[in-house]
């Protein structure tokens, strides 16, 4: 008879320090031409439309920073919010981000699926850590959303008991993000001269927050009705006053 020991899980020892000055960061190229465009117009939105504060964090390609088992950890998701940080000192640039050290947990994560197995949704538990893995046990980020530019699919996972659970997507398509209080879903159409899905928010009321590009149209469309009106005005009082004038009548007495 042969007795198995019982496997005995190791303890994982997590700390927040500081990354250190003489640390290189990865400088890995992004999966395709789309992730950074992806990125920029989800933030260009928010700020357009008077969402992001100072305190706040918005990032892409940023190094998040823990310390697992005495090991530096770092993972630089397409896309991230943090509701507050702590200010850096004047002419000192942010190159990573520690939770907890650095300021308040990260609170949404969101990945840009690669045609490659595994990184985005890799649930590996040993070094190099899968991002599905950090993000879960880890940052333990509650809201981990994903989107797959090559099927135009989208989905969101909820941390809820330690564990991410995938959620499916509304009636229209969208996803519920309870950290920002708006709906993420897809948009096909043009922006900055790339034709395209995006990724877009909408507030609770439907409304699709636009980009600070289709403000300024919007504003310049607004201005131009308005000269429109008041040249249609104008004309309108030439009219008077010539019929006016052709009565005998002063129309400026």
């Amino acid at each position: 008879m042969v007795l198995e020991a019982p496997s005995i899980k190791a303890k994982t020892t997590i700390t927040w320090e500081p990354l250190p000055a003489n640390f290189i960061l990865p400088d890995d190229p992004v999966e395709n031409i789309q992730q950074p465009a992806l990125a920029a117009a989800l933030t260009d939105a928010l700020g357009a439309s008077g969402y992001i504060q100072p305190e706040m964090l918005i990032g892409s390609n940023l190094g998040l920073v823990a310390t697992v088992n005495k090991k530096i950890v770092v993972k630089a998701p397409d896309w991230f919010y943090v509701p507050q940080v702590h200010s850096v000192p004047e002419g000192v640039i942010r190159r990573s981000y520690t939770p907890n050290t650095d300021g308040a947990a990260i609170t949404i994560v969101m990945e840009f699926l690669s045609e490659a197995e595994g990184g985005e949704l890799s649930i590996r538990s040993t070094p190099p850590y899968g991002k599905l893995h950090f993000y879960e046990q880890v940052l333990q980020v509650p809201t981990y959303v994903t989107y797959d530019p090559y099927d135009s699919s989208l989905e969101v996972r909820y941390l809820q008991d330690g564990k991410y659970i995938l959620h499916p997507v509304d009636t229209q398509g969208r996803l519920w993000i309870p950290q920002l209080e708006l709906y993420l879903g897809i948009w096909s159409g043009e922006r900055l001269g790339q034709t395209m899905n995006w990724l877009r928010w909408w507030d609770k009321s439907g409304n699709l927050l636009l980009w600070s590009s289709e403000q300024a149209e919007q504003e310049r469309q607004i201005a131009k009705e308005e000269r429109q009106r008041a040249d249609r005005e104008y004309q309108r009082a030439e009219k008077l006053a010539a019929k006016l004038r052709e009565l005998g009548i002063d129309p400026e007495p």
